[in-house]
């Protein structure tokens, strides 16, 4: 048989450390790739949600369908208040909302809802729909600058070790987590990515409820 041998690759297990120059190159393009990825992604994700407020009116945000329906009013909040929330255990640094926040925007519920039930929730509304959207732009400039100074490299590091707290156990993030735990981008692509595709999609379906279009096509 002739053809030119394939070169052995970096074997099972290898630290980075131990890795060649070849290998170690290969590894750093990957990352560079899926963030640059990540960044794209995030911009488009944002560009719905300030799409979407643009081209909807308190009223129609505030709207109260029925029992059992939640309003427009609390996928924005939460969906914000959760990412402001999560930059926190991601980075460290400490949410932007406060008490001067709440005072501004004047959400019936100052809570984003996690850990509350729909029967709760669906009283969510928002007090003041431009200062909202000030914030809602205040996080996501900080997750997309964050995103563009980031080394690729943070990327594996581990944010939430297992065995997972019950709060995070029963989490999309902790399907999503390798056998170590939640990496930094297990939490960027489930707490922030994913978590707003998710209450975008509810957004675009109550929408329709008040007789606006979805978002995309």
């Amino acid at each position: 048989m002739t053809g030119r041998a394939r070169s052995a690759g970096p074997r099972e297990g290898a630290a980075v450390s131990e890795l060649s120059n070849s290998d170690r190159a290969g590894t750093d393009g990957a990352s560079s790739l899926l963030l640059d990825s990540l960044r794209r992604r995030m911009h488009a994700l944002f560009s719905l949600y300030y799409d979407a407020v643009a081209t909807m009116d308190i009223d129609q945000v505030n709207h109260f369908e029925r029992e059992g329906v939640l309003p427009i009013a609390f996928s924005l909040f939460h969906i914000v208040n959760m990412i402001d929330a999560s930059f926190l255990l991601m980075t460290g640094t400490p949410p932007v909302w406060d008490s001067e926040w709440e005072a501004r925007v004047h959400p019936a519920i100052a809570d984003h809802g996690k850990h509350r039930t729909v029967d709760e929730m669906v009283h969510q509304r928002i007090g003041d729909y431009a200062e909202f959207q000030v914030y809602m732009r205040t996080v996501f400039d900080r997750v997309e600058t964050w995103l563009a100074g980031l080394d690729p490299v943070e990327l594996e590091r581990l944010v939430i070790p297992r065995p997972f707290p019950e709060q995070v156990a029963s989490t999309y993030s902790a399907r999503v987590a390798g056998p170590e735990g939640i990496t930094l981008l297990d939490a960027t692509e489930c707490w922030i990515y994913q978590h707003g595709l998710r209450h975008m999609g509810e957004i675009e379906l109550s929408r329709g409820l008040v007789g606006l279009q979805g978002m995309t096509s």
